[in-house]
């Protein structure tokens, strides 16, 4: 039962303000600590995706250890009940340390441990515990204050809480992460959280302090707001110190575009790597077998149009311009960020021969999806150079409703190429995105080529990643009718790791792994997980 017995016993008029005053002090300060609650809710989810994967599992191991976690702080709290005032502002000041520092601690222990799944468990149990707590207190706070009855106090402690929860869910997306970033957003959002419970606590409740326990949440509070200011303050070390333990000491552009983290590492042909949120998307040490087994099979027949969706760092529009009556290359990349730099740094930009400024090549900036569902155009060639399927933002890419899109778009004889994960390592993934482009209306020939697997390829998706996987790339050549055998453009140019000869064991070297019966992916039934 809610502590009615205080605020019966007229504990109003020991309050330093009018009850109104402090009720609306209350619900001010419930609005405050629900949308920092919820910023640190999606900063795990946010971080967990970016350093772990898989998207909806990470998504619901944060919020189902959350929700667990918020019971039993509710249950905790009960013994504080005799002690709202400084329990409330202990507890806050430690959600406020313990949520502002998660970012940086997940962000270190991937860095450096290489390993961030049991913190961010631990973290999502330790702040439901806090946040959990938080109900029970203010309502005996806000009945403290105000001589009203227990529903009427759920109603508007609630209202308040659901209110500030839609803030902090929309601050976070559009104001926090593009202005300061997940480590600063988490650690300013830690500060506010401890400024606000410390000052509703020191000043309407102080009253109801010893002189010890205002001496106590006074030094609590300023030294959380001091240790999270001066983290705010060495933050940007903290991410290069990370950055460099992750990447290597050869870090030389990092980025942080709407899109994603954007990282180039080395400088040279024989060097250069280039990272999108954390996953290697091209090395330069083996980028050219993979290119050239992903483009060149596509070309034999008709490719005067071509269509490459993904592909920002030109490397795949750097193998198609090689044909010399390709008329015109439309890239459709969802972050300009990725484009921007492959026409910009001068690595990059030699490494894919400067395809992004021949005049026969335009870029369309956005989702892959929603761009072919307003295209009326037609294209010979459709070669698909996305992420992972894996990734769940990219799982709708590699469903069979995106192949019926793709189907609409090629000209009679045309044919579409996508790059289809490992079939050494991740043999469901691969067959799964076979089976999806055949329910997509398409006929398909698979085939599989053995690369040199990089350093950190087994982030990329595009090579095997595990104790003797052999070091793959997998692939589906598709068209609306019939594929053909196997081969390249009799006029196609010199290549250096791809033949007839190559083609033909690449395609008998993917039907010896094939997996029958395997169902397709579909919006509503997505079927690709990380692991797979």
């Amino acid at each position: 039962m809610i502590d009615h017995e205080v605020s019966q016993r007229g504990g109003a008029a020991r309050l330093p303000v009018r009850p109104r005053t402090g009720r609306f002090l209350v619900l001010a300060v419930v609005f405050v600590c629900a949308a920092c609650g919820l910023v640190y809710e999606l900063e795990l989810v946010a971080l967990a995706s970016y350093l772990v994967g898989d998207t909806v599992t990470q998504a619901s191991v944060v919020l189902s250890v959350m929700v667990f976690a918020m019971g039993l702080g509710s249950l905790l709290a009960k013994r504080l009940r005799s002690r709202a005032a400084v329990g409330f502002g202990l507890i806050e000041a430690a959600l406020a340390l313990v949520g502002g520092a998660s970012a940086l601690v997940l962000y270190a222990s991937f860095a450096w441990l290489g390993e961030s799944r049991h913190v961010l468990v631990g973290f999502s149990l330790v702040i439901g515990v806090l946040i959990g707590a938080e109900i029970p207190l203010l309502m005996t706070l806000i009945q403290r204050v105000d001589r009203q009855d227990a529903g009427g106090a759920v109603a508007d402690l609630f209202a308040a809480d659901y209110v500030g929860a839609l803030v902090g869910g929309l601050a976070f997306p559009f104001l926090l992460l593009p202005r300061m970033g997940q480590l600063s957003g988490a650690l300013c959002t830690g500060a506010v959280n401890a400024a606000a419970g410390g000052a509703l606590v020191l000043w309407v409740f102080r009253r109801d302090l010893t002189p010890g326990a205002r001496r106590l949440l006074i030094v609590v509070d300023v030294t959380v707001i001091v240790l999270l200011a001066t983290a705010s303050v060495l933050v940007d070390d903290f991410e290069r110190a990370a950055r460099r333990a992750v990447y290597g000491a050869e870090v030389r552009v990092a980025v942080r575009t709407g899109v994603q983290e954007v990282v180039l590492t080395g400088a040279g042909r024989g060097s250069l790597d280039l990272y999108l949120d954390g996953r290697l998307r091209a090395s330069s040490r083996d980028e050219c077998p993979f290119h050239e087994a992903l483009v060149h099979p596509a070309m034999k027949g008709p490719h005067g149009r071509v269509l490459v969706l993904g592909g920002g760092d030109g490397l795949a529009a750097r193998e198609v311009l090689r044909y010399r009556d390709v008329r015109s290359v439309v890239v459709v990349e969802l972050d300009p960020g990725v484009t921007r730099l492959a026409r910009t740094d001068p690595a990059l930009s030699q490494l894919n021969g400067h395809a992004l400024e021949d005049a026969r090549l335009t870029t369309a900036t956005g989702d892959a999806f929603t761009w072919l569902r307003a295209t009326r155009d037609r294209y010979d060639v459709v070669i698909s150079d996305l992420p992972d399927p894996r990734i769940t933002a990219s799982t709708k890419l590699y469903s069979a409703e995106f192949y019926g899109l793709v189907s609409r778009v090629l000209a009679p004889g045309g044919r579409l190429v996508v790059h289809a994960g490992a079939p050494g390592s991740g043999r469901a993934t691969f067959w799964t995105v076979e089976a999806s482009i055949r329910a997509g209306g398409l006929a398909t020939r698979p085939y599989r080529v053995e690369g040199r697997l990089t350093g950190a390829a087994a982030g990329s998706g595009r090579a095997a990643g595990g104790p003797g996987a052999p070091p793959d790339w997998g692939f589906v050549l598709a068209a609306p009718h019939r594929v053909g055998r196997l081969g390249t453009d009799p006029r196609a140019p010199a290549l250096r790791s791809l033949g007839e000869r190559e083609l033909a064991a690449a395609g008998r070297s993917a039907e010896r792994l094939r997996q029958p019966d395997v169902p397709p992916s579909t919006l509503v039934h997505p079927r690709y997980r990380e692991g797979t």
